[in-house]
């Protein structure tokens, strides 16, 4: 019986990476070609045209530098270019003092990484640098001396650009897929926390907290993908017209990484009240539903903000606007039926949260603020 559930469960797990893995090859179709285009021609163009034996580092530079990461582009092949250079500019003076042999190799690398890590933090550089370093000394040089292994890695890298400049992926395409995880997690931060106030319990709370806080790499991964999406939008002619676009989603990521903040400090303090009592029933009626439109409110400004047709992406932002500021209105103790002061500082901590996303669906600050009643 053992055995047999064993087995079940192997083939499910068999099955599903299978699947899984048909999915990732398929979306990895497109990068995969230009790659092996990117790789080969660098290869064939210092091989055929510049007359050099075997350039392997004009077909592996380019592929380092087109890779899967979403690191920007533009930085990976500045680093593979210096790297590789200095790389053999460090391993010939040090040849040249030290000889050639294991130990000679073991000195020359250790100076090579920590040179790279004085010079720059990025790890592409690091490796490159340290990777073609060892190879002039263990390698003898080839015919056209040490330094044809630098403009090989040189001509990888670019044919890396000229890639990322003439074929390029669409640069809004992965933003969007990150401000969508991201907004719907900070709405789901919020549903849990209106979750907690009408079960009283605390611990949905906390729950809604340690959610909030699992969003911060989201946050950090899509700055980094902005980057990335910036330069191609700033180099490829096809895509310059995205470049107010990406501008926009990066002013709203501002906002929203704040809006996330503000949302732990918010449950962390609802956590509390719920544990003492703080708020009478009506106050609790009041909130949660305050909680559920803004969650609800934030799911529209995930519409607009993903939408690819500019006016459709308007009006699912101003319908948010104008949803999020009827919610603004009535942010006011008083308002909410909360009479005891520890009620009155969860909402007064929902405040500032809410001028954030209100400032992220695209309302200038002084507007923003205007919104909340005075207290």
């Amino acid at each position: 019986m053992a055995a047999a559930k064993g087995f079940s469960a192997s083939k499910r797990f068999l099955r599903a990476r299978v699947r899984t893995g048909l999915v990732r090859s398929r979306n990895s179709l497109t990068p995969a070609i230009q790659m092996t285009v990117c790789a080969v021609g660098a290869y064939a163009f210092a091989e055929y045209v510049l007359g050099h034996q075997g350039p392997l580092f004009a077909a592996t530079s380019s592929l380092i530098a087109l890779g899967f990461s979403r690191d920007p582009r533009l930085r990976r092949v500045i680093e593979v270019g210096l790297g590789c250079t200095l790389g053999i500019v460090v391993g010939d003076l040090l040849l040249h003092w030290l000889g050639a042999g294991i130990w000679q190799a073991a000195v020359v690398l250790l100076f090579s990484i920590l040179l790279a890590r004085f010079l720059d933090s990025g790890t592409i550089f690091t490796t490159q640098l340290g990777l073609q370093s060892l190879l002039v000394v263990l390698l003898p040089a080839p015919a056209g001396g040490p330094f044809t292994r630098s403009l090989d890695a040189v001509i990888g890298g670019v044919f890396a650009l000229l890639v990322t400049i003439l074929v390029p992926k669409d640069p809004r395409r992965e933003p969007r897929k990150d401000v969508q995880k991201i907004l719907h997690e900070l709405a789901e931060v919020l549903r849990e926390c209106a979750k907690a106030l009408t079960e009283s319990d605390s611990t949905t709370a906390w729950h809604a907290l340690i959610r909030g806080r699992n969003c911060q790499p989201l946050v950090d991964r899509m700055r980094q993908t902005l980057r990335a999406s910036g330069e191609v939008a700033t180099l490829a002619p096809a895509h310059r017209r995205h470049r107010d676009e990406l501008a926009g989603l990066e002013h709203s990521l501002e906002y929203i990484d704040l809006a996330l903040r503000n949302s732990r400090v918010f449950a962390r303090r609802l956590t509390s009240a719920i544990n003492h009592a703080a708020l009478s029933d009506e106050a609790i009626d009041s909130i949660s539903d305050v909680l559920q439109e803004t969650a609800a409110a934030i799911d529209e400004m995930n519409i607009g903000l993903s939408e690819q047709s500019e006016g459709t992406r308007r009006v699912h932002l101003r319908r948010a606007r104008n949803d999020l500021s009827d919610i603004a209105a009535r942010l006011h103790p008083k308002m909410l039926d909360v009479q005891r002061l520890e009620g009155e500082t969860v909402v007064m901590l929902f405040r500032p949260l809410m001028v954030d996303l209100l400032e992220a669906s695209g309302m200038e600050p002084d507007e923003a603020r205007a919104v909340l009643p005075a207290l």
